[in-house]
């Protein structure tokens, strides 16, 4: 069985994948179900696209496959971004928007140095 513990951005995305889960059952407990699953997905497809890269095939694959994370990434925070401008869900806590922030700056460092080697 693999361990991916001691790998910093798999356990990462997985924590903030589970603050993701969180925030969106928060929201779909208010019946904005729409929402929620916007959230759901883009938060915890950035983990998911990460963990599939861990058994890429070649550089190349593992390149492409981290080059869907920041996407979705990005995704995730105009979703966020949407809930703290709009008077009809709550306001992601600042954790959330911090660790979003860490992931989405260490998965642009690893890109980047995967390139140059």
């Amino acid at each position: 069985m693999r361990n991916d513990s001691d790998n910093l951005i798999v356990r990462l995305t997985f924590e903030l994948a589970l603050d993701v889960v969180s925030f969106s059952e928060k929201i779909r407990a208010n019946n904005r179900f729409e929402m929620a699953s916007q959230i759901f997905r883009s938060g915890t497809f950035i983990g998911a696209n990460i963990r599939e890269a861990q058994n890429a095939e070649s550089k190349r694959d593992f390149i492409h496959k981290f080059k869907v994370s920041p996407k979705e990434a990005d995704e995730l925070e105009y979703w966020l971004k949407l809930c703290q401008s709009s008077e009809h869900y709550p306001n992601p806590d600042e954790k959330l928007l911090k660790n979003l922030k860490s992931v989405i700056l260490i998965i642009s460092k690893i890109i980047s140095s995967s390139k140059k080697v």
